[in-house]
């Protein structure tokens, strides 16, 4: 089982996620009742809705992190599972994502933004092991 089919596997188990069809059409996605959190594009990597108001916040541990990669403008981060501690990072991540959707409405936070799939064709789309 991949890094990332293991995480999807612990983050379904979370009461305020459910298993949704990703708005983007790719892999699998997590929705809480505020909208959708984080895209499963493939083996590796995973989209996450941070909203623009988190991202402020932690943008500088946000691109100290190896594992993470920003996107001008986007709400969402891409994380690349790697290693054991990339699941860990988005572990912490998707909670933070829990609580800025639960905040919501925040001025600048538009909750049908698009995960940045959108924004790179460049990223290789493997097929998500279990899907």
């Amino acid at each position: 089982m991949t890094l990332a089919a293991r995480a999807l596997t612990q983050l379904a188990t979370w009461p305020d996620l459910t298993q949704v069809q990703p708005s983007c059409g790719i892999g699998r996605a997590l929705a809480s009742a505020h909208g959708e959190i984080a895209h499963f594009h493939s083996d590796r990597d995973v989209d996450l809705h941070l909203t623009a108001g988190a991202i402020r916040r932690f943008e500088d541990h946000l691109t100290g992190a190896s594992a993470v990669r920003l996107v001008p403008g986007s709400q969402w981060v891409t994380l690349r599972l790697d290693v054991a501690a990339d699941v860990d990072l988005l572990m912490t991540l998707v909670s933070l994502a829990l609580q800025a959707h639960q905040a919501r409405p925040v001025p600048g936070d538009d909750p049908r933004a698009q995960c940045n799939d959108h924004h790179s064709g460049a990223r290789p789309r493997e097929n998500l092991r279990g899907s």
